[in-house]
């Protein structure tokens, strides 16, 4: 990566980070832990499934944001500072990074990055999320990308958190961070938690096993 390459990617995340924290306090958020549910629904990974093409040249450029630490936990306890912490990067990315295809932005039809010039599509979004709660303290193998049909009937790259309350899904189309039955997507396929590797979410379109409450 060039240098100059370097400087846009640590001015765009520092940014995002300063904003994430400005936008923490719940009054601004409008959206609060309570509101979730006490315990959540889990799609069934159904096996192994093809990992995607850009997927894997982003790992092979970005290593460390592919690595499986299986000494992580593999679910995030929530709790109102790490809920803060989530909706705000969430909603901080989302109003920072301007909207731009594959196509028009590097020629190309599909390429995963890190939003580092302040432009991506929707992968690039959840990337840039995940680096920054990484980097927040949240376990990175807690939270997976995830490729989903969106309600256009069309390929779409969300950003899955597992928690003690659930999946739960942050999104560039949405500031709220939902659980994944309540999006209105069919998940196709999610990054595995022990290995770099992809499962199967078998078109899960709705909750599949049911909590005790």
């Amino acid at each position: 990566m060039r240098s100059a390459d370097q400087g846009r990617s640590r001015s765009v995340l520092k940014a995002a980070m300063l904003l994430a924290s400005l936008l923490a306090a719940p009054a601004a958020l409008g959206q609060t832990l309570a509101a979730l549910p006490r315990a959540g629904t889990l799609p069934a990974v159904s096996g192994e499934a093809k990992p995607i093409l850009a997927w894997t040249d982003f790992c092979r450029r970005y290593a460390s944001e592919c690595a499986v630490d299986v000494s992580e936990p593999d679910t995030i306890t929530l709790s109102p500072r790490l809920w803060q912490t989530i909706t705000g990067v969430n909603r901080s990315v989302n109003s920072r990074i301007r909207p731009l295809t594959d196509q028009e932005h590097w020629g190309v039809p599909d390429r995963w990055d890190l939003a580092e010039d302040g432009s991506g599509d929707c992968e690039d979004y959840q990337l840039l999320k995940r680096k920054l709660l990484a980097e927040s303290g949240l376990p990175r193998r807690a939270m997976r990308m995830t490729v989903v049909i969106d309600e256009k009937g069309e390929g779409h790259a969300v950003l899955m958190l597992r928690t003690d309350r659930g999946d739960l899904v942050l999104d560039n189309k949405t500031s709220a961070v939902l659980p994944w039955h309540r999006t209105g997507y069919t998940f196709i396929k999610r990054e595995a938690q022990d290995a770099v590797a992809w499962v199967s979410l078998g078109r899960a379109v709705g909750p599949v096993v049911t909590a005790n409450r």
